[in-house]
């Protein structure tokens, strides 16, 4: 048998799972997880906030923590991108808790020089960023084993399988929870069309 890593005669070398990568855990090895995983976890950030400068920022934060958790974690499956998922998520709702604490405390203050971020404008008046973020609003209000689910399932496009191994319940489990949050989100969409 073959090492993943080692070259057969003629043939280029077969491409290490992530799982091997983490375990490597050198520069090389994580700069390939970033190559790997990098635009998706910016995506997954963007569908969490609606935002193109969060995104980029989830995005690196999520990839800072994952270098420095790199010895401590063990990879559930092949894919890191399930953990890379969760973490991204986790520090999108740190960041929407600061930036409340923050909006609080400018009213507050009421400081008339204080001038809204104009790229942060702009995003905010295409139709869909406002659809996107009325549709993660209604997600931030749901329970959190509901949100959970739809942050690794239908914003993260992960498996319910491997949700279900992250979560530490049952495939069925993720599945119910997230036909719950379906019916949550169609209720919504009832409402405003009323």
């Amino acid at each position: 048998m073959i090492a993943a890593t080692t070259r057969r005669q003629g043939a280029a070398p077969l491409a290490e799972t992530d799982a091997e990568l983490w375990r490597r855990g050198d520069q090389a090895a994580f700069a390939t997880l970033f190559d790997r995983h990098a635009e998706a976890v910016w995506n997954h950030g963007y569908r969490l906030t609606a935002s193109w400068s969060m995104a980029e920022d989830l995005t690196s934060a999520t990839f800072l923590a994952a270098w420095r958790r790199r010895s401590e974690i063990t990879l559930v499956r092949d894919s890191a991108l399930p953990w890379l998922y969760t973490v991204a998520g986790n520090l999108a709702r740190t960041e929407f808790r600061r930036l409340g604490r923050f909006r609080r405390a400018l009213k507050r203050v009421s400081d008339p020089e204080v001038v809204p971020d104009h790229a942060e404008s702009v995003v905010a008046a295409v139709d869909d960023d406002r659809e996107l973020r009325r549709v993660l609003e209604v997600v931030r209000g749901m329970p959190t084993a509901e949100r959970e689910a739809v942050e690794l399932c239908l914003l993260g496009e992960v498996p319910t399988a491997a949700a279900a191994e992250v979560l530490g319940v049952a495939e069925v489990t993720v599945r119910s929870r997230i036909s719950r949050a379906r019916a949550r989100l169609r209720a919504v969409r009832v409402e405003e069309v009323q």
